[in-house]
C-alpha cells in the first residue's frame, strides 16, 4: 500500500473547488485546441499542448522541496505513462474511424470503471450516495450529446458498437483512463503532486514527440513555426492550470469522486462551444448538465 499523505486539517475540503478549476481550465483549453485542430495535425496539436505547458509547470515545482521517492514510484509512474500513450493513440484512431457524436459519449464510462479500479489498486471505498453520484455524472455526460442522440435515437451510440470500430477504441480509452487516474494518484502518494505533474508531463511529451513530429511534418514545413506556437500557447497555459489543480485535488479525495466531478468539463465545454463557436441546442444539452450537478451533489453527501 502507498504511504499515507500528510495534509493540514481542513485542506481536504478544497478538493471540490480545485476539481472545478481543473474542469473549467480543461474545457477552455479543449475549446481553443478545437480551433487549432481546424488548421494543424491532431498529433502535433496534442503534443504542443503538453510540451508548451511544461515551462508553466516548472515554477510550481520550485515551491516545494524535491520529495524522496518511495519504493514503487517508478513502477506506478511508467505503467501510467505507457497506458497514457496507448490511450492517446486510441483516442486519435477513434476520431478517425467513427463520428465524434458516436464515440465521445463513451468517455462517460470512465467514472463507471472507477467504481472498482481504485478499490483494487488503492483500497479506496465509495459510499452508496457517492456511487450513485458517479453513475449520475456518467449519465449526464452521455446526455450532453442529446441533440445528436435525438437524430439517431438515444441508443444510437450503443447500437454503433458492432458497426463502428471507433466506438470500441473510445471504450478502450475510457477504460485506460480509469487506470491512469488511479496509477497517477498512486505515483503522487509515492512522491508529491507537483513533482509527479512536472515529471509525468515531461516524460509524456518525450514519448509522443516522434509521432507528433512525423505526423505533423507537413504543417511544420508549410506553416511558420511562430504561428503554430502562438495558436497553442493559451491552450497550453490553461492545460498547465488543469494539471496543477488536478494533481493537488486528486491527492485530497477518492479518485472516483475527483475524476467524476472533473467530467463536468464536458458541461463547461458545451457552454464554451455555445459562446465561442455559436453551437446550438444549449438549453437541451443543459439537461445533461443538470443530471451531472445532481451527481456532484450526491458525491459531496457521500464524501
Amino acid at each position: 500500500m502507498p504511504p499515507a499523505t500528510c495534509r493540514p486539517e481542513g485542506m481536504d475540503q478544497l478538493w471540490l473547488p480545485l476539481t472545478l478549476i481543473s474542469a473549467v481550465s480543461l474545457a477552455a483549453s479543449d475549446a481553443l485546441t478545437k480551433k487549432a485542430l481546424s488548421r494543424y495535425n491532431e498529433y502535433l496539436v496534442i503534443w504542443l499542448r503538453i510540451l508548451l505547458a511544461l515551462p508553466f509547470l516548472l515554477p510550481a515545482l520550485l515551491t516545494e522541496p524535491l520529495p524522496s521517492l518511495a519504493p514503487g514510484y517508478y513502477r506506478a509512474f511508467f505503467a501510467s505513462l505507457v497506458l497514457e500513450v496507448i490511450a492517446t493513440f486510441l483516442f486519435m484512431k477513434a476520431l478517425k474511424l467513427s463520428p465524434m457524436s458516436l464515440t465521445l459519449p463513451f468517455l462517460s464510462l470512465t467514472p463507471v470503471f472507477l467504481l472498482g479500479i481504485p478499490l483494487l489498486l488503492l483500497g479506496e471505498t465509495i459510499a452508496p450516495a457517492g456511487a450513485m453520484g458517479i453513475v449520475l455524472i456518467a449519465l449526464g455526460s452521455y446526455l450532453l450529446n442529446i441533440d445528436e442522440l435525438k437524430r439517431g435515437g438515444v441508443l444510437a451510440p450503443l447500437l454503433a458498437i458492432r458497426r463502428e470500430p471507433g466506438v470500441l477504441c473510445m471504450i478502450g480509452v475510457a477504460f485506460i483512463y480509469s487506470f491512469t487516474s488511479t496509477l497517477g494518484k498512486l505515483s503522487i502518494t509515492f512522491s508529491s503532486p507537483l513533482f509527479f505533474a512536472v515529471t509525468y508531463y515531461a516524460a509524456l511529451a518525450a514519448a509522443l514527440a516522434p509521432a507528433a513530429l512525423y505526423k505533423g511534418r507537413h504543417e511544420l514545413r508549410r506553416e511558420p513555426l511562430a504561428g503554430i506556437l502562438r495558436a497553442m500557447l493559451l491552450p497550453a497555459v490553461l492545460n498547465a492550470v488543469m494539471v496543477i489543480s488536478h494533481v493537488v485535488a486528486i491527492n485530497m479525495t477518492n479518485v472516483a469522486y475527483m475524476i467524476s466531478v472533473k467530467r463536468t468539463s464536458l458541461l463547461f465545454g458545451v457552454i464554451f462551444g455555445h459562446f465561442l463557436f455559436k453551437e446550438g441546442n444549449l438549453r437541451e444539452r443543459l439537461t445533461g448538465g443538470a443530471v451531472m450537478v445532481a451527481g456532484a451533489a450526491l458525491i459531496l453527501l457521500g464524501d
